[in-house]
């Protein structure tokens, strides 16, 4: 197995946590973070390595993480292992996959790329590296299945995870909070390149909020000591560092539960806000070459994660430039002072949480035993 990011390390562990039960003495290797080495997995190298993001933001790292890739192939290659599984991370693993299924190898990808949100150019490649693939939207298996990949629809694993009602006053003890002041989460991204473009955007956005309604508490939740010392520098740069703020390791739950409202990077995390049921603006910033690249391959007209399922913007997007101080804080500012539409809005996200539930450990399980001849 390998995922490149926190978000897949976390959807990674649901389909460990099934296949312990079913192959209890079966070797789980390749490239994987915390979540998945808790459960026994066997990473052989940090998965920090492959976590970047952006057209040219992965040159300079090209021959590192190539090099990374090669040397998975032909260790994967020469042990011809059961099966391989790629969890998101598409640019890595897809490639990867495809010379492990041309030597006979079954390979499965968990997650499907977008490609209902961007150019479908990339169906071919699907079609030549994976032998079944794993999505965790239901729109997409029809997708999947006139294309002609074998498809399982198993649910979205952060529906599960994440309690249908939230316990705020329980994640605000938890995070030493005070309960009769409002709480607003900034979750500028897990990567340094999304911490770079974002967090002075983000801060300046904060002081803004915190002017209008002074004793405002904020939340930051960091993925890891590197991140957190790099925000505190971004911070002290914006002149931020005065501001009734928490920073935190991991607890990223923890912070959206004890939130009013959420500042978020575009990703899962603003899928993981939803299913939360909090308000938010989604915002991202990136080098503007590679922003204007993959702007021109985009034909939805939504970004975030809710506002693609909910097929309409039910949350502000801000982009590049559009992602301004005053307008991040003005749009958060608005959701959280309408009673109708946070009202509106949770239940909506309710919907979504149902849509989306389902039993991922055992029926993304269920599909690997399948693949590789062990289960029903």
């Amino acid at each position: 197995m390998v995922a490149g990011e926190s978000s897949g390390d976390l959807l990674a562990s649901r389909l460990l946590t099934g296949l312990r039960t079913r192959l209890p003495d079966c070797r789980i290797h390749g490239i994987g973070g915390e979540h998945m080495i808790q459960l026994g997995f066997d990473s052989h190298v940090p998965m920090d390595k492959l976590t970047v993001r952006g057209l040219f933001e992965v040159i300079p790292r090209y021959r590192e993480i190539k090099g990374i890739q090669n040397t998975l192939r032909d260790q994967l290659l020469a042990e011809r292992p059961a099966a391989f599984i790629g969890v998101d991370y598409p640019g890595f693993n897809l490639g990867l996959e495809e010379q492990l299924k041309a030597a006979g190898i079954p390979t499965m990808h968990f997650i499907g790329p977008q490609i209902w949100a961007w150019r479908g150019w990339r169906i071919k490649k699907i079609i030549r590296s994976v032998s079944h693939m794993l999505v965790i939207f239901p729109f997409e298996e029809e997708i999947y299945r006139q294309a002609g990949v074998p498809v399982t629809y198993v649910g979205h694993p952060l529906a599960e995870i994440i309690p249908m009602v939230p316990d705020m006053p329980a994640a605000r003890n938890t995070l030493a909070l005070v309960h009769n002041t409002r709480v607003i989460a900034v979750m500028p991204g897990s990567r340094m390149s999304e911490l770079k473009y974002n967090t002075p955007g983000f801060m300046a956005a904060a002081k803004i909020l915190a002017q209008r309604e002074p004793g405002l508490q904020f939340v930051v939740p960091m993925a890891g000591v590197a991140q957190k010392t790099y925000f505190e520098a971004l911070r002290h740069a914006a002149g931020a560092e005065n501001l009734n703020m928490k920073v935190i390791l991991g607890n990223s739950h923890v912070a959206m539960t004890a939130a009013d409202a959420v500042l978020v990077a575009s990703g899962t995390a603003s899928l993981e806000v939803a299913l939360h049921k909090k308000p938010m603006v989604i915002s991202y910033k990136m080098m503007r070459a590679s922003y204007e690249i993959m702007r021109h391959m985009n034909y939805m007209p939504w970004v975030g994660l809710p506002n693609i399922l909910a097929r309409e913007f039910v949350v502000p997007e801000l982009l590049q430039q559009a992602a301004t101080p005053l307008a991040l804080a003005d749009a958060l500012w608005w959701q959280m002072n309408d009673a109708v539409y946070l009202a509106s809005l949770r239940q909506r996200f309710t919907d979504m949480h149902h849509t989306l539930l389902r039993d991922t450990a055992n029926e993304s399980a269920r599909a690997v035993c399948r693949l590789i001849h062990r289960f029903e």
